[in-house]
């Protein structure tokens, strides 16, 4: 079976990979255009670009798939199957009609929750104790063609978003292997959406990321966590009276406690465990963290090197 891929990040390169790995045919590969990084503005290839030249495939870069001169490009390949995954654009339906047996898409939730860009970061945040793969009919709206295929993945309560992307890619990637190979049969079975259950994960933006200090413990434990190692959760601080923005990298539910210094942004203590903030409900460990400027390090270190008081939380949009 002849197979086109679409794909551009670092989940689907590996899921490519994966897929190369096994045997499927793989005739060409479609990613987005490179774009500048850095400092220096240079043009990064992207992961699935990277992967496509190690394999020596044919590899297309298109701003847009479905214009009419890249779409007859597609067309001369005459595939069996599209494989989209994670390609980052929503493909017209002249283009999803030119595979002889299907185009299917791999999304990393358990659909028809956490449509969008983001799911693998909102199902942490919301405190959710499962995630999944869920491999679908590729419809012109947003995630919502019938479902073909679902696994499911536990989501331990301090799981963050880069280990449960990492278990979510082995997992999709047996899943859409074994989907394929399922076309090389027959078709499959797929069940449609029950649109009443839909919920949507917006792409995170750097103003999602701040820390809200009167939010329950639980609550900004679940915000760290779902986006760590990126974007990152962030708070502004004040250190020897100079404003600094802290990123909070890990953080550990702390005791439920009613002391009278638990106030929503109070530090209530510094131990080994790391520093202990009072929260609108409970209190949360801030084990490690990054100031503006300096590097990662455990947070009890961080304060070891501070005079008492000189560390002061800000409430957001404060």
């Amino acid at each position: 079976m002849k197979v086109l891929f679409f794909g551009t990040p670092l989940f689907a390169a590996n899921v490519l990979e994966y897929l190369l790995a096994h045997g499927i045919d793989v005739i060409a590969v479609i990613t987005k255009p490179d774009r500048p990084q850095g400092r220096s503005a240079a043009l990064i290839p992207t992961p699935v670009k990277v992967i496509a030249q190690k394999h020596n495939l044919s590899y297309y870069q298109p701003e847009i798939v479905s214009d009419p001169e890249f779409a007859a490009i597609l067309e001369q390949y005459q595939a069996d199957l599209f494989a989209v995954v994670a390609y980052g654009e929503i493909i017209k339906q002249h283009v999803l009609d030119m595979p002889k047996v299907a185009c299917i898409n791999l999304h990393a939730s358990l659909l028809p929750k956490y449509r969008g860009a983001a799911p693998i970061q909102h199902s942490i945040i919301n405190g959710e104790k499962e995630s999944g793969n869920t491999v679908i009919h590729l419809v012109k709206k947003m995630d919502a063609g019938e479902m073909i295929a679902v696994s499911k993945v536990a989501i331990g309560p301090n799981t963050t978003y880069g280990e449960l992307e990492q278990m979510l890619c082995d997992d999709g990637s047996a899943l859409l292997l074994k989907t394929i190979r399922d076309f090389e049969h027959e078709p499959p079975q797929s069940t449609p959406q029950n649109e009443k259950l839909v919920t949507y994960a917006p792409k995170i933006e750097l103003e999602d990321c701040e820390i809200d200090w009167n939010q329950p413990a639980k609550t900004i434990h679940n915000l760290v966590r779902g986006i760590n190692p990126h974007p990152g959760a962030w708070c502004m601080v004040t250190v020897k009276d100079q404003p600094k923005r802290l990123r909070i990298i890990k953080t550990r539910l702390g005791p439920v406690s009613a002391v009278s210094n638990n106030e929503p942004g109070n530090i209530m203590s510094v131990s080994k465990e790391g520093i202990l903030i009072g929260c609108g409900v409970d209190s949360l460990y801030i084990v490690q963290l990054q100031l503006e400027g300096k590097k990662a390090m455990p947070a009890e270190e961080f304060m070891r090197g501070l005079p008492p008081g000189a560390l002061k939380l800000h409430f957001k949009n404060a």
